[in-house]
């Protein structure tokens, strides 16, 4: 069965060229101009991924992104005319996995569907029993790779798969330096990497969870310029 896609864009022709190359990746596609109607259809249909416009004329794309989140972990791209920093982070602070800038291409958007849903699919497929290395920590963060589970001091953290992903990278890299681009490459398997601020709003929420600072990091150290770490315990 083909994954299930949902698409939300008040640009006829913008809808119909995702809609057509989605199609051509064997993707069955849900297609809306309102965000009403896209509700409809998410809350009623079990979609696998969606990709939402923010200017739409109901409601926003954020106000539909936050109602999808609500009741899905599903992927979810914004697609954004703005290439201004507050639109992407917003959108990532709502739940949103990736944003893409109009005028975009279209390969590029069918890759970044692919690489979120791989992503997704790997996030939440059963391990075997078999697997030796579990669990992975660090001070008193505790993170299960079995079972997508992650503790601080013993309290559940709730994590989105990027950020469990990015947690389980540097773990399992502690004392070496991860570049942005090298995180952004393994997690999404995407070659299409431009330099722009999605790994860093990822790592900034992981940090709020973690309640882990910047300045005096406890988990999380940025080495300025080249990317991020976890130092290896003493």
């Amino acid at each position: 069965m083909s994954d299930k896609i949902l698409i939300v864009d008040d640009e006829p022709e913008i809808a119909d060229l995702i809609e057509l190359y989605l199609k051509n990746e064997d993707f069955t596609v849900y297609k809306f101009c309102t965000a009403k109607e896209a509700l409809d259809c998410a809350q009623n249909t079990d979609i696998d991924l969606a990709v939402l416009d923010i200017m739409l004329p109901d409601i926003s794309g954020y106000t539909l992104c936050r109602k999808i989140r609500e009741r899905s972990s599903c992927p979810i791209i914004m697609l954004t005319a703005k290439d201004g920093e507050a639109d992407k982070i917003t959108g990532l602070t709502l739940g949103a996995d990736d944003y893409v800038t109009k005028p975009f291409r279209p390969l590029e958007l069918a890759a970044r569907v692919k690489a979120q849903l791989r992503r997704y699919k790997k996030y939440n497929s059963p391990r075997k029993e078999s697997d030796s290395d579990n669990t992975l920590s660090y001070l008193d963060i505790e993170l299960n790779t079995k079972t997508h589970d992650c503790t601080l001091a013993g309290t559940p953290l709730a994590l989105t798969p990027t950020e469990f992903s990015i947690l389980e990278i540097l773990l399992r890299q502690k004392g070496s330096v991860v570049s942005a681009e090298d995180l952004f490459r393994e997690i999404w398997k995407d070659e299409y990497y431009t330099k722009n601020n999605t790994i860093t709003v990822h790592v900034r929420h992981l940090r709020e969870k973690l309640n882990d600072s910047v300045e005096n990091p406890k988990y999380i150290k940025t080495v300025w310029g080249v990317g991020y770490k976890i130092e290896k315990q003493k």
